[in-house]
């Protein structure tokens, strides 16, 4: 994205011309197509022996469905359930998930920003789920509702987002049960792009779709996926009632659910990557098998949360070489069943946005980029291991995601003829900086980031000195100051306050307000 200042000059002028080339443009980016070799690293054999130990957790170990309604399915499946331990035959994890669409497409209250999913067609979505931030002037404390807008603000006018997400930092200044719905309804009135749609509970999970059902119509959300819900698994090989119970919400409404085993390698997992995946793998197939006996031809996501455990301290770490050899084998796990498939992005370990946070941001960035996966969750802020979201992150990351984005693409071939023509108008120890093709071209032919400097040392230290960190929460509050809301049909707007307000009058809120967890 150009990010330069509006320049004052005579109409039509050079300043006036210069002004008008380099205006912000906070335009989305499409969603990307990936055109890069894909990085496989497992041979046929070796994705038969996942395939094939998964296959043999699923029929000798069994999986933990905690949930009554859940058991009752599987029995009426032909599955062997014993107490609440499921055993699934392979032929019937096979046949049901042979039914989930390979691609999809998402659609957004601007049409103009649905997104296709699936096969080599990716998106970028922020964070979720950080209990502390780091606000405009870098300081670590709770976010309120106000906090949780200004992401959603900055995730419509960052090009490279294309979702709002939902609860990128908890509101601690809300009620914890009626948060779902002013989350929700942030999600939908800051952005007109796609959202994530909350899972916490059953109940809230049906909320949300009613929610989606006001903004969008009853009748099109029974045939067009316009949200996303996210069902953590408790590995190893548990699901349980309040997933299932949201699962299910999602899943009877034709609302895709990312089906995510929660990965701490070493912790709950083998200390082995390959049976790590394996696990997983298994985890991952009998929530996206349950999807489809709610639902026929419900789109589902093959997901996961991937983190190594340190063995010196018990901490999740991020950004190691055996997350990214995860994250090859199940992009090519989730390619050999032909489902799309979810991963996390930029995550950072370290308590600010250092070196560490930029060394384990990018190792994954280019490992999920090269692994091809659809949904790239978590793009943008994470850092602390989750426990905040980053608002100097949030637009470094965004805008590490618009490169990934130009690599993913692969080269841009337009022009070439033109471009080789140049060469015979410079010759031999010519330079190109004054010829007419760079002078068209020299905007959009390289990347050239915002928020990083390349300037010599001596230019940096006249211009302040200024650091990432700073340079981006001055960017940060730039793009703030020129959000313009995108307008939410009044009486659609009026539906959705009416259905909140209905529903706060229905939850109890007594004694949990500011309740930190």
């Amino acid at each position: 994205m150009t990010d330069a200042p509006r320049t004052k000059g005579r109409s039509g002028g050079r300043m006036a011309r210069r002004a008008i080339r380099t205006a912000p443009n906070f335009e989305m980016l499409p969603g990307l197509v990936g055109k890069l070799p894909l990085c496989e690293v497992m041979d046929s054999a070796q994705i038969e022996q996942i395939d094939d130990a998964s296959m043999r957790i699923l029929e000798d170990v069994g999986v933990q469905f905690r949930d009554p309604i859940a058991l009752a399915d599987w029995k009426k499946a032909g599955a062997k359930v014993v107490d609440e331990r499921v055993y699934l035959d392979r032929g019937l994890v096979r046949s049901l998930i042979a039914t989930i669409p390979s691609e999809f497409t998402y659609h957004a209250r601007d049409p103009d920003k649905s997104l296709r999913l699936g096969g080599r067609h990716s998106v970028f979505v922020p964070m979720t789920g950080a209990p502390f931030l780091r606000d405009l002037d870098d300081k670590r404390r709770n976010p309120t509702l106000d906090d949780l807008a200004m992401f959603h603000k900055l995730s419509h006018m960052l090009p490279a987002m294309h979702s709002s997400a939902h609860h990128i930092v908890e509101p601690y200044d809300h009620p914890i049960s009626q948060r779902h719905l002013r989350i929700t309804y942030s999600s939908m009135k800051h952005s007109d792009k796609m959202f994530m749609g909350m899972t916490t509970s059953p109940k809230n999970a049906e909320d949300v779709m009613q929610m989606c059902a006001i903004l969008f119509g009853e009748d099109f959300l029974e045939t067009h996926p316009v949200t996303t819900g996210n069902c953590n698994g408790n590995s190893p090989l548990v699901w349980d009632e309040t997933m299932l119970g949201a699962l299910r919400a999602f899943c009877r409404r034709n609302q895709p659910v990312l089906c995510s085993p929660f990965v701490l390698g070493g912790a709950n997992t083998p200390a082995n990557v390959p049976a790590t995946v394996a696990q997983l793998n298994a985890e991952a197939l009998s929530a996206l098998a349950y999807t489809q006996l709610i639902r026929k031809g419900c789109p589902a996501i093959y997901g996961h949360y991937l983190a190594t455990v340190s063995m010196k301290s018990g901490a999740p770490m991020a950004g190691t070489p055996e997350i990214s050899l995860m994250n090859f084998m199940i992009g090519q796990m989730a390619r050999h069943y032909g489902v799309p498939w979810r991963t996390s992005n930029t995550l950072g370990g370290s308590k600010v946005l250092d070196a560490q946070a930029g060394y384990e941001s990018a190792s994954t960035l280019s490992a999920v980029i090269h692994a091809g996966a659809n949904y790239i969750w978590h793009s943008a802020g994470w850092n602390e291991a989750g426990m905040h979201c980053s608002v100097a992150k949030f637009v470094v990351d965004a805008e590490q995601c618009a490169m990934a984005h130009r690599m993913g693409s692969g080269p841009n071939w337009n022009g070439f003829d033109d471009a080789i023509a140049a060469v015979s108008d410079v010759g031999p120890g010519g330079h190109y900086l004054g010829h007419p093709h760079t002078q068209e071209n020299f905007q959009t032919a390289y990347f050239m980031p915002d928020l990083f400097d390349n300037n010599s040392i001596e230019q940096w230290m006249a211009e302040g000195a200024i650091e990432t960190t700073e340079r981006a929460l001055t960017f940060a509050r730039k793009l703030l100051a020129e959000y313009q809301e995108p307008v939410l049909p009044e009486d659609k707007n009026e539906a959705l306050l009416d259905f909140i307000a209905r529903r706060e009058r229905e939850i109890p809120a007594a004694d949990e307000l500011n309740q930190h967890y």
